[in-house]
């Protein structure tokens, strides 16, 4: 109880670490849905590590060109980690989405090449990067430690934004995602809202890719989604469900590594999966019931 009133304490030390890691924790799975009921699992597995490799050669281009991100703050070197964040995710989402749709190839492939070399390639460079060895790096590993007020305010307000666009059109995002075939005949601009739900995705996954990670921020997209997935009966529950799931899970991940003294980012990762498990073996045991109620 002690370690919790710590937590909520508002002089707590790292109040805006864990108030950024809950608002990934809802967020994330938001967007997330979408990925899932389109079958874009794997696009959420290589996204955020594309966009961490954005944000490395964003932080590396100063040095390319001889100048240094010490002397200009931390918040220039914020606003260029996002604009190397925002640049990859959009391309890397819209590219992978246009040769899904034209059917080229296995997008397995893709996807699994498009991670594998966005990992091997962001480390590298902020390996040689001085600024990379005071930060990022630990961020790639999932360490969330210190966050900036500006930070927590650019984070609120981006995936506020995202929240609000989702609620605005989400009737036209959920017809082109589940019944695209509906959405042609009912003259809807397809390739419009394709494109909308892209640029939300990419927003959300830069954003939680620069403030938490890209560790927290594929497990915060996806496994919540999966979780509710198992349950929902609508589109509502399927969203809320696995916000809840998020939000909750980013919370009581924070708790755990900081009473443990172990980083956030696999701490929340893990216990996301042991949820899933866990959520897994329920609904096969709840759907058997069923099945074998309605076969008596």
């Amino acid at each position: 109880m002690e370690t919790l009133r710590q937590i909520l304490s508002p002089d707590f030390l790292l109040r805006n670490s864990i108030y950024t890691s809950v608002l990934i924790g809802f967020a994330c799975p938001l967007v997330g849905v979408f990925l899932v009921m389109r079958r874009l699992v794997f696009m959420g597995v290589a996204l955020p590590q594309i966009s961490s490799t954005g944000v490395a050669i964003a932080l590396s281009l100063p040095l390319w060109f001889g100048f240094n991100l010490a002397d200009h703050g931390s918040r220039s070197a914020h606003a260029l980690a996002f604009a190397g964040s925002i640049t990859f995710s959009l391309a890397s989402i819209l590219t992978l989405a246009f040769l899904e749709r034209r059917g080229r190839g296995q997008p397995e492939g893709r996807l699994g090449t498009a991670y594998v070399v966005a990992a091997a390639l962001g480390i590298l460079l902020l390996a040689k990067n001085p600024y990379g060895e005071i930060g990022w790096l630990d961020m790639l590993k999932g360490e969330v430690i210190t966050i900036s007020n500006f930070d927590l305010v650019l984070t609120a307000a981006t995936l506020a934004l995202v929240l609000a666009v989702l609620g605005m059109f989400q009737k036209e995002l959920i017809l082109v995602s589940f019944d695209r075939d509906m959405a042609l005949i009912l003259r809807k601009n397809v390739v419009f809202w394709d494109a909308v739900l892209y640029i939300l995705i990419g927003l959300t996954v830069s954003m939680a890719v620069l403030s938490v990670g890209p560790l927290i921020s594929f497990g915060f997209l996806l496994i919540p989604a999966l979780i509710a997935h198992l349950f929902a009966r609508n589109m509502r529950q399927f969203a809320t469900i696995a916000s809840l799931i998020g939000g909750a899970t980013a919370f009581l991940g924070f708790y755990i590594a900081y009473n443990w003294d172990v980083p956030v980012g696999p701490t929340d990762v893990v216990l996301l999966g042991v949820l899933y498990a866990i959520a897994w073996i329920v609904a096969r045991i709840v759907h058997g019931g069923l099945r074998h109620s309605h076969t008596a």
